[in-house]
């Protein structure tokens, strides 16, 4: 018996249907969900792991949207679903993950039929899109050496990543990343080596 707490809004017939539509399936390390362009076919609703969401400009850089673990919802999938475009991102998997997929055509008659799972849906959507507009606001109007120390701050020591994944995390370039943490390193506030960073006063 799988559990999800959007499913459990349901009333119990309404649950028991779904539940027969519904299929869980198992994503490795690496395994891509979506791809920019592509068309939803169902909603995953995460049972276990983690899974990246990413968006790659027209100049290559990328920035990591947000990331899902057990009990959340696709964001960009909802808004696939109800909007019929495609993908704007990409999904990939960080730890081996769980889902339960929705198909579109359960989607809509849940939505329909039910208040409860309408309501859990959006409020899932809205509380997505406020973490978004906050991510808006750090990366259009804070200076990057600023956002750079807070993340890194934010973590344990030492923190194991290449200059490219953390400029992913970041939305910017990989040489300003690198650029920056030779800067930190020479004030002494971090030691650099490969794929690691230690952090020694920030």
């Amino acid at each position: 018996m799988l559990h999800h707490s959007i499913l459990e809004t349901l009333p119990r017939e309404l649950q028991k249907e779904a539940l027969e539509c519904i299929q869980v399936m198992r994503f490795p390390p690496g395994r891509v969900l979506f791809r920019a362009g592509e068309h939803c076919q169902g909603l995953p609703l995460m049972l276990s792991g983690a899974v990246k969401v990413q968006m790659t400009g027209v100049s290559g850089n990328s920035i990591v949207l947000y990331r899902m673990g057990a009990d959340d919802i696709c964001t960009l999938s909802i808004g696939c679903l109800m909007t019929g475009y495609g993908y704007r991102a990409e999904a990939f998997v960080e730890e081996e993950s769980e889902a339960a997929i929705v198909p579109r055509g359960l989607f809509d008659r849940l939505m329909d039929q039910s208040a409860a799972f309408r309501l859990g849906i959006m409020e899932s959507y809205g509380r997505r899109l406020d973490d978004l507009m906050l991510l808006v606001e750090e990366v259009a109007f804070r200076r990057m050496d600023e956002r750079l120390e807070e993340w890194l701050a934010a973590r344990c020591s030492p923190i194991r990543i290449t200059h490219q994944e953390l400029a992913v995390e970041l939305g910017t370039a990989r040489e300003v990343v690198s650029r920056l943490l030779k800067e930190l390193e020479r004030k002494g506030r971090v030691q650099l080596s490969r794929g690691r960073i230690d952090v020694a006063g920030l």
